[in-house]
């Protein structure tokens, strides 16, 4: 830790920059208070995006607070001298960006394979015209594990539409549960961006923040479900025609698709002749596409073929929860067993990088190769998914630079005292912080990175056990989703996507978000006074 050694904030490490006006403690809280007030503008006024908005705020607040130019950037020639920037965006980097790319990668193997479709189906048979909101709530919650919460509404919306559609009831009846269920994962469980974001700025294993996750994450869906079922009956919103018609030419351009594909591929089998007659052609085509040893333009044939088959419901819940079994096994082994052979066995496969490279294995054979997918469309399909996860990492690491100027500068000490006089708990701390950042500036995951920067001197010194820790970070992603309204890029795709008007989308949407805050928030609360 930086600040391992820092002497009392009334005696701040440096003296330079605005402490040459206002000096100790009062100076550091001002250079606190005047960067976040900068932050916040550039994200809100200026529309500058999240990412140069942090790095800039970092800067400016390193400079105020007195910190040299050598300890911001380093130096040119070789030294001893430790950049802020580049310790603060590798340090959570080397954590996040492996785990954030091999869970995308495995949510888009997921997404395109059918998966989703497959388990709603399941889902919606199983619970019967009746409960069907709560088939789309558990499908929402399930398939939120692996994926993007945009990723999420745009592969099963479609399937909002139908339902809602053939009971002629409200859709706000069957896309809340489900959005419920996505933005609760979305914000508590790994592999999502902002609890591991979290994770690697307080130094918390990830198995502790899936257990709370889960734990905190339960209560308050249910709570937003029901609130769901509360809204939907008595605010009607119809299916979109436009979405309606938009998704069913889709589909049928993808069937259309398929069948030219498989019509072209078995033209091309009969005319080589390759096994003396049309028909045995045909079948050494089709081996030869499903065992994955053709070229790459059958493979890509027959996996369109493949597609058709509904994907085995069994199939996707054992790929999404063989890394959630793994690093929760890792994590218990190293508190119920001595070191061993057997613990290090355990805690190796456990590691979420490793867990999640497993799984992530898992989709490529049973969602892909054995499903009739070539070696270019499994490329493919993880090429592209990693397309968007470059803003989100740069601003994760933006965050952390933010963190460590703090800490470096002694300004991060200085809003620990200042915190920790004003007699709150940590965790209630952590939620107001996140939460206020949240509603002025919109952003979930600018607002976890930086309430995580400033609670961490909080934590740093007390005698915090990992669970307590995960509880803090619960706390902290509650607050990032509290009231999404119009700043937020998700209160227009919900609105949009789904047909409903602004008010009806503050009816719904946001206090959807407030209760799912809430509920969770005060699981965490309760939970963190007998742990």
């Amino acid at each position: 830790m930086f600040l391992a050694a820092a002497p009392a904030a009334e005696t701040p490490p440096h003296t330079g920059g605005l402490l040459l006006l206002i000096d100790g403690t009062a100076g550091l809280l001002t250079v606190a208070g005047l960067g976040i007030a900068l932050l916040l503008f550039l994200i809100i006024k200026v529309r500058l995006q999240p990412f140069v908005a942090l790095l800039a705020v970092s800067i400016a607040v390193g400079l105020a607070a007195g910190l040299s130019v050598t300890e911001l950037f380093g130096t040119v020639q070789k030294s001893d001298a430790v950049s802020l920037i580049e310790s603060g965006m590798g340090g959570i980097l080397g954590h996040v960006a492996i785990i954030i790319g091999l869970g995308t990668m495995l949510g888009a193997i997921l997404e395109v394979s059918g998966g989703a479709e497959a388990l709603s189906a399941r889902l919606l048979t199983l619970f019967g015209e009746r409960r069907a909101p709560l088939a789309m709530g558990l499908t929402g919650l399930i398939f939120g594990i692996p994926v993007f919460f945009d990723v999420g509404i745009f592969v099963l919306a479609p399937i909002v539409y139908a339902a809602a559609k053939r009971s002629g009831k409200s859709i706000l009846l069957y896309c809340m549960p489900l959005l419920a269920g996505l933005s609760m994962t979305h914000a508590f469980l790994p592999p999502h961006p902002g609890p591991v974001a979290a994770a690697g700025l307080l130094d918390v294993d990830l198995g502790w923040v899936i257990l709370m996750g889960v734990v905190c994450g339960i209560p308050a869906v249910l709570a937003a479900w029901a609130y769901a079922a509360w809204i939907g009956h008595r605010v009607f919103v119809p299916v979109p025609q436009d979405m309606l018609e938009a998704a069913e030419e889709a589909k049928a351009a993808v069937i259309a698709e398929q069948r030219a594909n498989r019509a072209a591929a078995d033209k091309a089998a009969t005319g080589k002749g390759s096994a003396g007659t049309g028909s045995a052609g045909k079948g050494a085509a089709d081996k030869s596409g499903a065992g994955g040893a053709g070229s790459d333009g059958a493979g890509e044939q027959a996996g369109s073929g493949a597609m058709e088959a509904p994907v085995p419901v069994g199939m996707v819940l054992a790929i999404i929860g063989t890394p959630l079994l793994l690093i929760l096994c890792a994590t218990f082994s190293s508190i119920a067993f001595d070191p061993s052979t057997g613990r290090s066995v355990v805690e190796f496969f456990g590691h979420p990088f490793v867990a999640l490279t497993i799984a992530l294995l898992l989709a490529y054979y049973l969602l892909g190769l054995r499903r009739g997918w070539s070696r270019k469309s499994l490329e493919t399909v993880s090429t592209a998914s990693l397309k968007p996860v470059g803003n989100i990492l740069l601003v994760v690491g933006a965050g952390g630079v933010f963190g460590a100027v703090l800490k470096g500068s002694g300004v991060a000490q200085a809003l620990a005292d200042a915190f920790d006089s004003a007699g709150l708990p940590v965790i209630v701390l952590a939620w107001l912080i996140s939460l206020v950042l949240r509603v002025a500036q919109g952003s979930a995951t600018v607002a976890i990175v930086t309430t995580a920067g400033i609670v961490s001197p909080l934590l740093a010194d007390g005698d915090y056990s990992q669970a307590h820790l995960a509880l803090v970070i619960m706390a902290i992603s509650a607050g990032s989703i509290f009231a999404s309204h119009v700043n937020d890029g998700g209160f227009w795709m919900v609105a949009k996507y789904f047909g409903i008007s602004e008010r009806d989308t503050l009816k719904s949407w946001t206090v959807l978000e407030s209760v799912l805050s809430v509920v969770g928030f005060v699981m965490a609360a309760l939970l963190s006074l007998v742990i």
